[in-house]
């Protein structure tokens, strides 16, 4: 009980900058037999074996990963982790008050701001009527997108049912804010890794926080763009990267090789990662050349966010998606959870699923995602554990597969009654062993 009041006081008490990060729930225990999972062809299995999970490092005394969590035993059950969830949530909105509000459900939105999709003429008559004034008008991709703001002293719950009610023709929605799905966000002050020409076959498109340069992407092809701001460093965005393109003589990257396009969006604070700025983003990479696109953040379904990602995959961009670290009890969280997204949840070095991953609507596969090392902005390398960290293990393998992507990936996992895994673990071998790094990398609970 002690520990677990330890755990819970790491986790609320970890700055805006580093917040402990989500997973999701769909009904029941995930697909049925004889469901289709995701995008792809049905699977029949077993029900999910709850397991236990290896320690993480504490580096500079800033979590990374699931941070608080020191042991096994000392992570929470479901209930608690749900409860988790809602306390980062609030004091995520809290300290962030004058640009953050919550919606309904307790989710972080930006405050004084609403989105129109498509809106007519004879709707935005009526939404400036009632006094919204327009702050932002233009495309994003084939959609137009209008950012509104309500009259002073309105909270955004009422603005959001004002607007429908003056406008019942329109397409709106809060501007939600996302959050890396499984790390803490780790802004600081770090050089950001620049574009290396090499030569690179295939791009993969990444929605991120900024990369950090660090030794192991030093030839590597990444450019990045921001779109909360000039692009920053973060610990999340710099080791998703190196678990894609990263390449050196103890660490090597699932992607060697391919182009990282990454659209930073954040700006180096959590109370950024709006659905606006992610949209945008996604316009750009898939603009850009990107034929898969990782996004390792989670929140709750948003309009903007479904519309552009719908267009991407018509334009045959595979998305793939985290479905984070919440544990079971908590709601399904996006983007993985949208139709043809493919999820992916995280196993550890035992193959078992963390126990706190989340079970999104579908799980389409599981890669490692524990007992392993990514790279840190301050040149070394961190202990990772989070659904975050598998993500980008089955998009480089997508990315980096001939012909039909998902019939080869699908080709290559490795099956397991555990329906969590959905068609099985990819990328068992991409693991960078822990054990390989015990001279770089903290004890768990200590500093360096």
């Amino acid at each position: 009980m002690q520990r677990f009041f330890t755990v819970l006081l790491l986790a609320i008490s970890v700055p805006a900058s580093a917040q402990l990060l989500p997973g999701g729930i769909g009904g029941g225990l995930g697909a049925l037999p004889g469901q289709a999972l995701g995008g792809l062809s049905p699977l029949t299995g077993g029900l999910a074996e709850p397991l236990g999970s290896p320690p993480v490092s504490r580096i500079d005394s800033t979590p990374l990963g699931i941070g608080g969590f020191l042991s096994d035993a000392g992570i929470p059950d479901a209930r608690s982790l749900l409860q988790l969830r809602r306390d980062r949530l609030r004091m995520l909105v809290r300290e962030n008050r004058k640009t953050l509000a919550a919606d309904p459900d307790g989710n972080p939105v930006l405050r004084d701001e609403l989105l129109a999709i498509d809106l007519s003429d004879v709707d935005t008559a009526a939404i400036r009527a009632v006094g919204f004034v327009t702050l932002r008008d233009d495309q994003v991709g084939s959609t137009r997108v209008t950012v509104l703001q309500p009259r002073k002293g309105l909270a955004i719950a009422k603005a959001l049912a004002a607007l429908r009610l003056a406008a019942p023709g329109a397409q709106a929605d809060y501007n939600h804010v996302y959050e890396p799905a499984g790390g803490a966000l780790q802004p600081q002050a770090a050089a950001v890794a620049k574009t290396a020409s090499n030569g690179a076959s295939e791009t993969i498109g990444l929605v991120d926080g900024g990369v950090a340069s660090h030794p192991s992407m030093a030839s590597a092809h990444i450019e990045q763009r921001g779109f909360a701001g000039t692009v920053q460093a973060t610990g999340h965005g710099t080791a998703i990267a190196s678990l894609l393109v990263g390449d050196a003589a103890n660490f090597q990257g699932a992607a060697r090789g391919a182009r990282l396009l990454v659209a930073d969006v954040y700006g180096g604070s959590a109370a950024n990662g709006s659905a606006e700025s992610i949209a945008r983003g996604l316009d750009w990479l898939g603009n850009n050349g990107a034929r898969v696109i990782n996004i390792s953040l989670v929140g709750p379904p948003n309009l903007l966010i479904a519309r552009s990602i719908a267009a991407l995959q018509a334009r045959g961009i595979i998305i793939v998606a985290a479905v984070g670290n919440d544990g079971p009890a908590a709601p399904p969280l996006y983007p993985a959870s949208y139709d043809k997204v493919i999820a992916v949840t995280a196993v550890d070095a035992r193959n078992h699923v963390l126990v706190e991953a989340g079970r999104a609507r579908h799980v389409d596969f599981a890669a490692p995602g524990a007992d392993m090392a990514a790279a840190l902005q301050k040149q070394g390398y961190a202990s990772v554990r989070g659904t975050s960290f598998a993500a980008p293990l089955v998009a480089a393998r997508l990315a980096m597969s001939r012909g039909d992507a998902l019939a080869a990936v699908t080709k290559e996992a490795q099956p397991n009654r555990n329906e969590r895994m959905g068609r099985g673990i990819v990328c068992g071998s991409c693991r960078n062993d822990i054990k390989g790094f015990s001279k770089k990398i903290a004890e768990p609970g200590r500093n360096r």
